[in-house]
């Protein structure tokens, strides 16, 4: 007779820190994937969707697949050049693996997890355990019904078909809804599950797990470049293989997989990052740009471009990947969060303008230009960043950093740097319009954000040194050599670099590692800032400090708690993949400017 008592999944499958969740991706949607084998957070069918899977943040809906009845130690390792992950578990009785993925490239309305479980060299008993609830886990699983070793079922609007599952008579043993099964596998032996999640009826047979298999294999083997000039190739294959799946197929990518994941315990710092950032993935295809026009150029250039032709002054610092406006803000009340945060979804970031936005725009378009690969259209949307240049770069914006508005240093010499990069590319006339705007832009931040000591500050009303005052040196606002840069360099280096990592700035009398966990973005641009100056010891350092901040699956977060050393913030975090990719790229030769 089945088992009928309720498992208790809260106490089964608790949250775990961040560096032990491995992250699988489609470019529609991304998984995160615990070391007992719970996928623990998963949206459908879109990136800003509600989650169907979300034990994360202290909702419900899980999908596990673990060894059963053993003692057992927990490691794994993707795949190199894909997102296919092995979760590798050794117990008191032999190695277990179970091989997953998301089916890629992904179909906009349907997720489609594959799962193969390994038994590599001994019998193994295995527990799956499968309980969707859509809606941030208020809508528990309906209509189940099996047909042979298949389930299928309705989660609120939601599809889901789950095949392949063995004894698929008794796997209901759950009488709160989830379907659990228990199973056992030869020593040598394999079996697949495919589940399917759709906003669509689920029409026609299953799909085949060895074909889906051999199709996803092939997809990545075709979409991540070899990158064999760069340092680190294996991280910075991963960094391309992480960017590759968080990009949607319209062009699109999400700032990172999650919502809500704290930067700090119980300050309020947790934000949904579901959102396509336009700075974040001109970031992308500038570093995508240094090795060669691989196809997320070409995709962030496209998004981008069409962003402001739509828009131009009045662009968003953040859209959907489809290309329509961020929610506002609100609070998921009734999920009890990631332990130290609080839920929430929409993002306050849709109130904001970012004058550095533009100038990033443009040095994309500029990298593109560098290659060959600027259609007419996209030189249509640089004539409209530089009217939407001319047009407010007087105004305060929000920053890099997202903070009040102000007439932040950093946001006009982006400009400048974009204004100067993309005129290399311009008719004559153009061309010298848009530095005479450069120059002026330049004297203008000159004028009030120039530090007694010579460096830059933030803002005319704050003298203090910001580690994105790095970025204009770095992207031809000025030369490297300008005393200004060399000054600003030093000044980062002597207040906001502490046991090797950086720091953003200042907050306050405070310890910087008590203020804020250190900001991996900032130590790949503090490497590159080294290297440009011809300081190839200091750059490596710096660039093997920071990648080195990860947990075994080798994601990055926006932050690094040095003191615990524990990954901070939403994983994983595009920008710092980016920025991992371009130090790998330039790192390995002899600096070339922009």
């Amino acid at each position: 007779m089945p088992d009928t008592t309720p498992l208790d999944l809260d106490s089964s499958f608790p949250p775990n820190v961040l560096r032990e969740y491995a992250f699988l991706a489609d470019g529609e949607r991304g998984a995160l994937v615990g070391p007992r084998g719970d996928v623990a957070w998963m949206c459908v069918p879109q990136w800003h969707s509600e989650a169907v899977f979300s034990t994360l943040i202290g909702g419900g809906g899980l999908y596990a697949i673990s060894p059963l009845g053993t003692r057992y130690v927990w490691g794994g390792y993707y795949e190199e050049g894909s997102l296919i992950w092995r979760d590798r578990w050794v117990t008191s009785n032999g190695i277990l693996e179970c091989r997953e993925a998301l089916a890629f490239p992904g179909d906009p309305h349907t997720a489609v997890v594959l799962r193969r479980i390994m038994a590599l060299d001994a019998p193994a008993a295995v527990r799956a355990v499968l309980d969707v609830q859509a809606g941030f886990g208020q809508q528990k699983m309906t209509h189940l019904e099996h047909e042979g070793t298949t389930w299928s079922g309705r989660s609120g609007s939601l599809h889901l078909r789950w095949s392949g599952v063995k004894g698929a008579p008794g796997a209901r043993h759950q009488r709160g809804g989830a379907l659990v099964v228990d199973f056992e596998l030869e020593a040598g032996s394999h079996h697949d599950l495919v589940l399917e999640v759709s906003d669509r009826p689920l029409a026609g047979p299953p799909p085949t797990a060895a074909e889906t298999w051999e199709a996803t294999e092939a997809a990545w083997e075709s979409s991540v470049p070899d990158l064999g000039e760069t340092l680190g190739r294996r991280d910075a294959r991963q960094a391309y293989t992480v960017l590759r799946g968080l990009t949607s197929a319209g062009g699109g990518m999400v700032a990172a997989a999650t919502t809500s994941l704290p930067e700090r315990a119980r300050t309020g710092s947790n934000f949904d990052y579901r959102y396509a950032w336009i700075r974040d993935q001109a970031f992308v295809g500038q570093a995508v740009a240094v090795t060669r026009p691989h196809p997320l150029l070409d995709e962030a250039v496209s998004f981008i471009a069409e962003r402001i032709l739509a828009d131009g002054p009045e662009l968003r610092p953040a859209y959907r990947v489809d290309g329509g406006p961020v929610p506002s803000e609100s609070r998921l009340t009734h999920l009890s969060g990631y332990p130290g945060g609080a839920d929430k979804i929409g993002n306050w970031v849709n109130k904001q303008f970012q004058l550095d936005a533009f100038g990033e725009a443009l040095l994309v378009f500029a990298a593109a230009a560098r290659h060959d690969h600027l259609e007419s259209e996209h030189w249509q949307a640089v004539e409209a960043a530089v009217k939407a240049v001319e047009a407010r770069w007087r105004d305060a914006d929000a920053g890099i950093w997202e903070l009040d508005n102000r007439r932040w240093a950093h946001s006009r010499l982006m400009c400048v740097a974009g204004l100067r990069a993309i005129g290399a590319h311009a008719s004559a006339p153009q061309a010298a319009e848009w530095s005479s705007l450069a120059d002026t832009i330049l004297a203008d931040a000159s004028s009030d954000c120039i530090h007694p000591s010579g460096r830059w500050q933030r803002a005319p009303d704050d003298e203090r040194v910001d580690a994105s005052l790095l970025l204009p040196a770095l992207r031809g606002a000025l030369p490297a050599d300008d005393p200004r840069s060399l000054a600003t360099l030093e000044a980062v280096k002597s207040e906001l670099v502490e046991d090797g990592y950086v720091y953003r700035f200042r907050h306050d009398n405070r310890p910087l590692g008590k203020a804020e966990g250190a900001f991996l973005l900032s130590g790949f641009h503090m490497a590159l800032a080294a290297h440009q100056q011809g300081r190839p010891t200091e750059a490596i350092a710096l660039f093997e400090r920071t990648r080195a901040s990860c947990g075994s699956p080798g994601l990055l977060t926006e932050e690094f708690d040095v003191g615990e050393r524990q990954l901070r913030g939403n994983l994983p975090q595009a920008f710092v993949h980016a920025l991992l990719l371009e130090a790998a790229a330039r790192l390995g030769r002899p600096w070339v400017d922009p």
